[in-house]
């Protein structure tokens, strides 16, 4: 059992027998849940798809035997209609910890990064959703997204109490912003309220030269505070500090370091009462590669 004070979870698992929901169960299956946690293994049967029924409720019996070293409570349910309507008010109904799904489905066609129903939930559910990517080997790396907002700040608070295996590695990044370049500085530098003149080469180059660094500092000093947060919680992390594009920053990382797990905070860009993915977390949950953890904008939190 891992030696932190985890948290009991209860788990949505979404399966549909696809190679990736049976990735999501054995992810789950290495995570040190307390004797106190439940797995709910979901399935979607559309109404129209009735021939599907017994490959459905083959996905559930595979996913409980998947599971089935955990002494938790490990029950199943397989839903009629549409997917992601049903996972959704199954999930309001049931207010999740987490829900867990593959990203891509049973009849995803070949190129398609994430499955339509995955695509439908993780922008619309107000629940923490981790998307599970096939192959799995194991949950080594984990890499928390920090930007210093009230949501990176939920998802640090979230990483926290979540159980995870033994010797996970835990990585955290923040990624500042491009700098401007010294021409773009040069056309116009501003004079009182409104006037603007021609400013020197070496006043650009010192003026970026400073903004540059303020720029670092401030960062080094968001992920000290982030790295003390997660040792409060019994978590270790080492820290890393980029600079440009964030989504393209992240992914290359990902993809050179053998990432397992991305976790990010979500912004959520609407008022009304289902909140849209920020660009940020769609960009990583499309085109990084492996899993990513999104934990929602709203008041759910590992307590």
């Amino acid at each position: 059992m891992d030696p932190r004070k985890v948290r009991k979870l209860n788990i949505l698992l979404a399966v549909d027998g696809s190679e990736h929901a049976m990735a999501a169960a054995r992810l789950l299956n290495d995570l040190p849940l307390t004797g106190d946690s439940t797995i709910t293994a979901v399935a979607a049967l559309v109404p129209r798809d009735a021939a599907n029924h017994a490959t459905l409720e083959s996905a559930l019996e595979q996913a409980r035997t998947v599971l089935a070293g955990h002494d938790i409570q490990i029950e199943t349910q397989l839903l009629t209609g549409s997917p992601p309507e049903v996972l959704i008010e199954f999930a309001d109904q049931h207010s999740p910890d987490l829900i867990v799904l593959g990203a891509r489905g049973l009849r995803a066609a070949l190129g398609i990064l994430l499955g339509g129903t995955v695509q439908q939930i993780v922008e619309y559910s107000t629940w923490p959703v981790l998307v599970v990517r096939a192959p799995y080997a194991g949950l080594r790396r984990i890499l928390l997204i920090v930007d210093g907002s009230e949501y990176s700040q939920r998802a640090l608070h979230y990483l926290g109490r979540f159980p995870l295996p033994p010797d996970t590695q835990v990585r955290l990044m923040h990624v500042l912003p491009p700098m401007p370049s010294p021409a773009l500085v040069a056309r116009s530098w501003p004079i009182g309220t409104e006037a603007v003149a021609p400013i020197p080469s070496y006043e650009t180059e010192a003026l970026l030269s400073k903004q540059a660094e303020e720029e670092e500092r401030e960062g080094r000093a968001l992920l000290e505070r982030a790295r003390k947060d997660l040792l409060e919680d019994g978590l270790s992390a080492d820290t890393v500090l980029l600079r440009g594009d964030a989504a393209t920053e992240i992914i290359e990382y990902v993809k050179a370091r053998q990432i397992d797990l991305i976790v990010a905070g979500s912004r959520g860009l609407s008022p009304m009462k289902r909140l849209l993915l920020g660009s940020l977390s769609r960009k990583l949950i499309h085109y990084a590669g492996c899993s990513v953890l999104i934990v929602r904008g709203g008041n759910h939190v590992l307590d």
